[in-house]
């Protein structure tokens, strides 16, 4: 997918976080370890750095929820990253995206730690920031603790 169209998608799937604009898609693109998983209906985008996988961002077209989309993204994000060479894969996620969490912690994902006021929201009170964590090797971290709030705009 081009930045382009990334960007369009993320427009339709996202307010908090702010959407990502095709230039920060291309940049991404092109960093270290990052790869790309999907198609018009959605997708994922990771990095590998070392033995440690990263969810950049997941986005599914509101249309193509509920229909297994995000799943299969994620599995295909497990894949790729193992063959990359990851043992562990992070996320992070907004603390109301219930929808996100629920399909995290199906996937085996738990949550160990906290940003506070991490999703800078327009007038609004920042959102916390779910730091979650799976092993891809079959094992989990311990739980971790409350790692402050960098605001991420």
């Amino acid at each position: 997918m081009t930045p382009d169209a990334l960007a369009s998608l993320h427009a339709r799937c996202f307010i908090t976080p702010a959407p990502w604009s095709a230039a920060a898609f291309a940049g991404l693109q092109d960093s270290f370890g990052a790869f790309t998983l999907g198609d018009a209906r959605g997708f994922v985008m990771g990095r590998v750095v070392l033995e440690v996988a990263e969810v950049l961002t997941l986005a599914v077209d509101p249309e193509a929820r509920r229909v297994g989309v995000a799943r299969a993204l994620m599995l295909g994000f497990h894949d790729v990253a193992r063959g990359m060479g990851a043992q562990e894969a992070f996320l992070e996620v907004a603390a109301d995206n219930v929808a996100a969490i629920t399909l995290y912690q199906s996937l085996g994902y738990a949550q160990v730690g906290r940003r506070r006021g991490y999703y800078a929201v327009a007038g609004a009170v920042a959102l916390d920031g779910l730091v979650m964590q799976r092993a891809l090797s079959g094992q989990r971290l311990p739980q971790g603790q409350d790692l402050g709030g960098a605001g991420k705009t």
